[in-house]
Order: C-alpha cells, then sequence, then structure tokens
C-alpha cells in the first residue's frame, strides 16, 4: 500500500512546475525538488477597482501576474475596454502576444449574463454574448468561459420555469462551445444556483462534456462548504480560490491544507485561479494569500512523499 502511495505520488509530481515556495524568488532558485500537479493562476476580479477606475490598465495586470511567478491569468471579459462588446482581433492579438511574452497562459475569461430573467429576448442577447466571448476566447487561447445562472427566480415567475428558461439559455451556450473547442464553466455563484444538488441536477440535465463548474469555494453557504465542494468537485473546469467560505451563512478564513487535499482526490489537474475580495489594498491583499497558498502547497507535496 505504501509502495503504490509513494508511485502514486510521484507519477502526479512528473509534471515541472513554477515554484511553490512560501516566498518570491528569483526563477533560477524558484525550482522545487517536489510539487503538487496543480498551477496557481490569478482571478482578475482581485483588482476590480482599480481596474475599473481606470488606476490599473491589462499591461499593469499581466506584469503583476508575471512578476509574482503566476503562471496563469483568469481575464475576466468586463475589464476589455470595449465590453460587452468584444475588441477587434488586434487587440485581442495584442494582448496574448504581451502575456506570452511575459511567460503568461490565460486559464480562462467570463462573462456578466443572466439566464434567469423572464424576458426571452434578453436571454437571447445574453446567449449571444457568451458566443461572441467563447470566439474571443478562441483567439486569446483561453480554454473555458464562465458564465453565472442569474439572479433568484422573480417578477412571479415559478422556480421550474425559471430553470427551464436557465438550461436552455446554458445549453445553447455549450452546444457553440462544443463546436469552437471552448468548454463553457458556470460558477455556483449564490444565486439562482447555491447548492451542490442544483449543480448536480444543471450537469445531469445538460450532459456535455463541455460544460464544467467554475466551483467557488466562497458561495456554498449551508452547513459545511467543504463537503459541497467535495460533492461537485468532479464537474470543476476551473475555481475561484477564496480567501473565506462560508459555514451556515458565517464567514471564516478558507482552510486551505483542508481544501487542497479535496482537489487532488477529485482528480482535476488545472489550474487554481486565485481571487481576492472585500475592502483593503489588492496589491498587498493578493500577495499575502498567494503566499499562504503556495506555503500549504509546498507542505503538502512534503507530506506526500513522505
Amino acid at each position: 500500500m505504501i509502495n503504490s502511495r509513494r508511485l502514486w505520488v510521484k507519477t502526479l509530481l512528473a509534471t515541472p512546475l513554477v515554484s511553490l515556495s512560501g516566498t518570491v524568488v528569483s526563477p533560477a532558485k524558484s525550482i522545487l525538488k517536489s510539487e503538487l500537479p496543480l498551477r496557481l493562476s490569478l482571478n482578475a476580479y482581485s483588482f476590480n477597482k482599480p481596474l475599473r477606475d481606470g488606476e490599473m490598465l491589462l499591461d499593469d495586470l499581466l506584469n503583476f501576474t508575471a512578476d509574482h511567478y503566476i503562471p496563469a491569468l483568469d481575464l475576466t471579459a468586463y475589464y476589455f475596454p470595449t465590453y460587452p462588446e468584444v475588441p477587434d482581433d488586434s487587440f485581442l492579438y495584442e494582448v496574448k502576444r504581451k502575456a506570452h511574452r511575459r511567460g503568461l497562459v490565460f486559464s480562462g475569461t467570463g462573462v456578466r449574463n443572466n439566464f434567469t430573467q423572464p424576458d426571452e429576448q434578453k436571454r437571447a442577447a445574453d446567449v449571444q454574448l457568451v458566443r461572441n466571448w467563447i470566439d474571443a476566447a478562441v483567439k486569446l487561447g483561453a480554454p473555458t468561459v464562465r458564465i453565472f445562472a442569474g439572479p433568484e427566480a422573480k417578477d412571479g415567475a415559478s422556480e421550474e420555469e425559471t430553470t427551464q428558461w436557465m438550461l436552455a439559455s446554458i445549453r445553447e451556450c455549450v452546444n457553440y462551445g462544443k463546436q469552437k473547442g471552448i468548454i463553457v464553466a458556470l460558477q455556483n455563484h449564490n444565486e439562482f444556483v447555491k447548492t451542490a444538488q442544483q449543480v448536480h441536477q444543471i450537469m445531469k440535465s445538460i450532459n456535455s462534456e463541455w460544460l464544467g463548474l467554475m466551483l467557488d469555494v466562497g458561495s456554498y453557504r449551508a452547513d459545511n462548504p467543504y463537503f459541497e465542494i467535495a460533492e461537485t468537485a468532479q464537474y470543476a473546469v476551473n475555481w475561484q480560490i477564496k480567501e473565506n467560505v462560508y459555514a451556515r451563512q458565517q464567514e471564516q478564513k478558507t482552510n486551505i491544507d483542508k481544501l487542497l487535499p479535496i482537489i487532488l482526490e477529485s482528480g482535476y489537474r488545472g489550474y487554481l485561479p486565485l481571487e481576492t475580495l472585500g475592502p483593503g489594498d489588492p496589491y498587498k491583499k493578493v500577495t499575502v494569500f498567494l503566499e499562504e497558498v503556495r506555503s500549504s502547497m509546498s507542505n503538502l507535496s512534503e507530506t506526500l512523499i513522505r
């Protein structure tokens, strides 16, 4: 059993990654002897305010990500200056070129949509929005496009009726994503979709390998967030690793040491975008959280190879 476990761990650790050490060091010193088969990414929403206010440009975001040896960026679509319209190809390709020059890839992008609204024409417009940004993702080289289900049912619509609107809209997006080779990632956003059970139902109803879950660890807010995370990690094609989770609606610090084994056990081997929220200097908040996660990853990798 021990030999089998060691063989399994060595197989997991075979892919070379960026440093998971607890401090930012020069690239020449950043290679560890053992690392987890996971890569970090930065969710652009961590810098929502400076990006919205124009205090931070996309170039600045690329530089911050690269300077902190984060290998990927989840570049949310609404930080492009033309959003909701897709920029012209020359702009997208220039962003892609600059990212490549800094050693970065895009782990995903995402839009702000509403598939639970009663107005059929508005839902159709949001489907087209997703389709447009699926095309943009192809050009950027991003494998996933994050979508929302939408807010809770309202305006007299029943939950069942709203569910059918949502499913029909998501199905259209997924079918288009399949044509373009882009995975649609539904985020559990504590709006219409709140629970692991709802995620199961949606995945079963759509039943497509081109639909996955952007698993937001801070948006399951019932009794035990780690249970619901483990229940739905099988669907994850992207993540939002946040500083805090909620148990019985009460905010508490995310236990990264508890979260990482859940991710590994699920078989996920992709990027883990970090997202910081709330008041405070995002430059400091991201740096502190990044080091916390790197430290936990390093500690876990050392434990697994013993």
